[in-house]
């Protein structure tokens, strides 16, 4: 058995209302529709993995309750293991998600709950899995202090480390140099270099300073302009690709991050891997939602055989 691959991160469940505009403060209005779904960046990343064919364990805490089944049947439906606490001193995380009608601009509110008091205590009980990981992938949704201290114990074992800098934040000194690769969106790569991220170009140049910044590689995701990768020897711009019409691009990062994991896991050359995000993150955003759009393994490999 091959080690598997390790995700720290955030679940919740997205609750998302759509209407014709926002009430205002003591007002209620009649809304157009509503979804319940799964949702967090982790919990994303790990089934977008385990479908594209990786061996995944999700780390995280969450509450016990209704949102908590919610996250655990979305789990064993991708097939991802969990390596999780439970809590009944807080509850699991939730999205409130408004949706105007007529733009499809929205207002969210996030409340992570338990996951919101992952710690370093937390991530130490988790050192053995961590550590043994073949690919170690954490984000920025749960406390910072926590995805350092997840990297540095994987740094000790003798698999890949990745952090997908999202939602932006200012990094710590020293974090970088904990990645093999990191990779922001244009918009998180703006934030982390202060460079404009628009062309291929400027993203050339903001990886350049992730990698002065201490990390091995950098993969910046340029939506619709697909991806680059940017190490100390080589730089490529690997095109998006077509599926079909676009639905809805929300959880495309997370698609493109579980599927890159996926590949480095199995051996992929990096620029390979890259290629093989792009493809899951190109059928993802055919399908409404995050979790429920990720595509089987079998569908990325026919998108890039075609």
């Amino acid at each position: 058995m091959s080690a598997p691959i390790v995700i720290l991160g955030v679940f919740v469940a997205d609750t998302a209302y759509r209407a014709d505009r926002m009430p205002k403060m003591g007002e209620t209005i009649m809304g157009n529709s509503f979804k319940l779904g799964p949702g967090g960046k982790g919990s994303n990343q790990s089934v977008a993995a385990a479908k594209a064919g990786g061996d995944v364990r999700m780390i995280t805490r969450l509450g016990k309750d209704a949102f908590a089944d919610i996250a655990l049947a979305t789990w064993s439906e991708a097939g991802v293991v969990p390596e999780i606490e439970q809590t009944e001193d807080s509850y699991t995380g939730a999205a409130y998600i408004f949706i105007e009608e007529s733009t499809g601009n929205n207002a969210i509110i996030i409340s992570p709950g338990a996951a919101g008091t992952i710690d370093v205590p937390f991530v130490e009980r988790q050192a053995d899995l961590i550590r043994g990981a073949s690919v170690f992938m954490t984000q920025l949704e749960q406390p910072m202090p926590a995805a350092v201290r997840a990297l540095e114990i994987a740094r000790e074992g003798s698999g890949v480390t990745i952090l997908n800098p999202a939602p932006a934040a200012e990094l710590p000194e020293g974090m970088l140099a904990l990645c093999d690769y990191v990779t922001p969106n244009e918009s998180e790569a703006e934030s982390i270099t202060g460079l404009p991220v628009s062309t291929v170009e400027e993203a050339q140049a903001a990886a350049e300073i992730l990698l002065a910044r201490g990390a091995k590689a950098a993969i910046i995701t340029l939506g619709e302009k697909g991806a680059l990768y940017h190490d100390a020897t080589r730089s490529e711009h690997v095109p998006p690709f077509s599926a079909g019409s676009v639905v809805e691009t929300t959880g495309a990062g997370d698609a493109f991050n579980g599927a890159f994991a996926a590949a480095l896991a199995e051996g992929m050359d990096p620029v390979d891997a890259v290629r093989f995000g792009c493809a899951c993150a190109a059928i993802s955003v055919t399908r409404p939602g995050t979790a429920p759009s990720m595509p089987a393994r079998a569908e990325i490999d026919a998108l890039l055989a075609g």
